[in-house]
């Protein structure tokens, strides 16, 4: 057990514990017993550490389970980041390697992501735990969505596109929640469903069919006037 190995590791190196070691054995207690630990000096004394040494690197345990999910990211925007043909992709094409990459990320921790899940249905309401994740999420789809303008991939609309990065939060949601509950072999189902909605996404807040629309519709009005 990962809670075991940490503890073995800091009382026979004499090493203080690291926050990933602190990630690896909070997890692993949440999952084992079905519940936190009843305090961070239970915690702690479990592990074969101070309670100061937890302290040293967070308040809380609310503050350990936001670092956890804000490491579901991080390591998803790195290795994207660390990837050279990733800078070659088009926007479409990197929002759709951001969403395979995160499910691999979330994939090698699903028991711990779907214990946290199991009382919300939505991501409307933010539950604590996510509200960075969260932050990071939109400010690297922002930077995505501004980098689409650019390029012509995502259309400039007064008001709406300001809008975009918190819209495709909801579609994040939509992807985690249906990832929650696909039991298809290797989550196949989930793969459909982030390249169908993302290629949804694109032809909404691309130059086309929309645009098409809005231009007829005023066509329609201005005549209609005269």
């Amino acid at each position: 057990m990962r809670m075991e190995t940490a503890k073995k590791s800091t009382r026979k190196t004499g090493s203080k514990a690291s926050e990933e070691q602190l990630r690896a054995a909070y997890v692993e207690h949440v999952l084992t017993h079905g519940h936190r630990p009843a305090s961070v000096y239970k915690f702690c004394l479990d592990l074969g550490i101070k309670e100061e040494e937890f302290y040293a690197h967070i308040g809380s345990f609310d503050g350990l389970e936001k670092h956890i999910w804000k490491g579901f990211i991080d390591k998803t925007i790195a290795r994207l980041r660390d990837d050279e043909s990733f800078q070659a992709f088009s926007t479409r094409e990197k929002i759709l390697a951001f969403y395979f990459t995160l499910l691999e990320e979330l994939k090698a921790n699903r028991s711990y992501v779907l214990y946290q899940l199991e009382h919300s249905r939505k991501l409307e309401f933010i539950p604590d735990y996510i509200k960075s994740f969260k932050s990071t999420f939109e400010t690297f789809f922002e930077s995505l969505l501004n980098e689409g303008k650019g390029n012509g991939e995502v259309a400039t609309r007064p008001l709406l596109d300001k809008r975009y990065p918190q819209l495709f939060w909801m579609h994040m949601g939509f992807i985690l929640f249906f990832w929650k509950e696909d039991d298809s072999p290797g989550f196949e189902k989930t793969d459909a469903a982030v390249e169908k909605s993302v290629n949804l996404a694109f032809d909404l807040i691309g130059k086309g069919a929309v645009d098409s629309a809005m231009d007829f519709a005023k066509f329609l009005y201005q005549n209609k006037k005269n």
